[in-house]
């Protein structure tokens, strides 16, 4: 610090900031410095009077501080010469955020900008989708590049490392929907057709979109996460540098992993489920789990367990896919990876559920 440019002292009744020597583009950060380390809350006298030069860059330096000391106690300036004043005058006559133009961004603007940026990512993604698409065929018409080893790394990351959380989700949505079922059938003296309820909704519907959702928020978002560190790091294009084409090496086994991973863990839900379900009943209802398992082999048709199970290939390449796109859209900066990791649980979600729906129709229309 150049103590020839300010000095602060107090009294009892203020305090004062002599300023002096060369308020210049040269002594302004050490002057800065000085002040940011200051704060007043009586009042202030700047001084001016021992200054021999001042540049724009005093001036602005002074314009800022007077203001934020403005807003704690009063300030007076003294010691200011005309030329001074003149050039704090024409400096505050010109700021520079009053010569930038506000734009006003209405409601039109912000529904403009969202459908451009999300007509945008659709039409990358049907590309990315495509391409995906080629590859998977290709995939198989050349068994040499299956990657073996890569596909049962992943179906243990995302298959086994997720049966404990399934269990226990699908185990309490199964109480769950019996718990709150009993109540109304007892009602009815229908008691037993908590089974039927039950056993039909937890097979074709709650397993299969439930380990999905589970899948979708454990599995999806990693692959987010992974996949765009990778492009960070510039490993993937190192990869395509040496001829290692990505989608062969990080997508395609993932997405093979678990389209044959999600169909075995929504049986493992289905059973789960049901054993939830079966615990209820007999809490709420005193349905003994031999009446139950008697009354689910009557009612539960084996159509309802394999619909629910040939949904699970299709919400794995959903969600493959979408969480491995939005980890290649992830830019330079690390916070690009959150915002991608949580727009891909969330797309995952919401494309998982709709897809159900999808089938849904187009099963009750077939009369399945």
């Amino acid at each position: 610090m150049n103590p020839t440019c300010i000095k602060i002292e107090y009294y009892s009744n203020h305090t004062t900031i002599y300023a002096s020597g060369d308020w210049t583009i040269h002594n302004v950060p050490k002057i800065d410095r000085v002040l940011k380390g200051f704060s007043c809350h009586r009042r202030l006298v700047w001084d001016f009077s021992a200054v021999s030069s001042f540049d724009s860059s005093g001036i602005l330096l002074f314009m800022g501080y007077h203001d934020k000391f403005l807003s704690h106690c009063r300030v007076e300036v003294v010691g200011y010469t005309k030329a001074q004043e003149r050039m704090f005058r024409l400096l505050l006559a010109h700021k520079v955020d009053d010569l930038i133009p506000k734009v006003e961004r209405g409601l039109f603007y912000s529904i403009g900008k969202n459908t451009v940026s999300s007509y945008d990512v659709f039409v990358k993604f049907v590309n990315f989708t495509g391409y995906i698409m080629v590859a998977f065929l290709r995939y198989f018409t050349h068994p040499k590049n299956i990657r073996i080893k890569e596909i049962v790394y992943y179906m243990e990351r995302s298959g086994v490392g997720a049966l404990f959380i399934i269990a226990l989700t699908s185990f309490l949505v199964g109480m769950v929907i019996s718990y709150q079922s009993a109540v109304e059938l007892a009602k009815f003296g229908a008691d037993i057709f908590i089974v039927d309820l039950a056993g039909i909704s937890i097979t074709r519907e709650l397993a299969p979109l439930i380990t999905a959702i589970v899948v979708a928020g454990r599995s999806g978002s990693a692959y987010t996460a992974q996949i765009g560190a990778m492009k960070i790091t510039e490993e993937i294009s190192a990869m395509r540098t040496m001829g290692f084409d990505p989608y062969y090496f990080l997508i395609l086994p993932r997405m093979i992993a678990l389209m044959i991973s999600l169909p075995l863990l929504i049986f493992f839900a289905d059973m789960m489920g049901i054993a939830g379900s079966m615990l209820a009943s007999y809490l709420e209802l005193g349905i003994s789990s031999h009446q139950f398992l008697n009354r689910m082999q009557e009612v539960l048709d084996i159509k309802h367990f394999w619909i629910g199970i040939v949904k699970g290939p299709f919400f794995a390449m959903l969600i493959v896919m979408i969480g491995c796109f939005r980890g290649l859209q992830v830019t330079d900066d690390t916070e690009s990876i959150g915002y991608q990791t949580t727009a891909s649980v969330v797309n995952s979600i919401f494309f998982v559920i709709a897809c159900d729906a999808l089938f849904s129709i187009l099963l009750t229309k077939w009369g399945l």
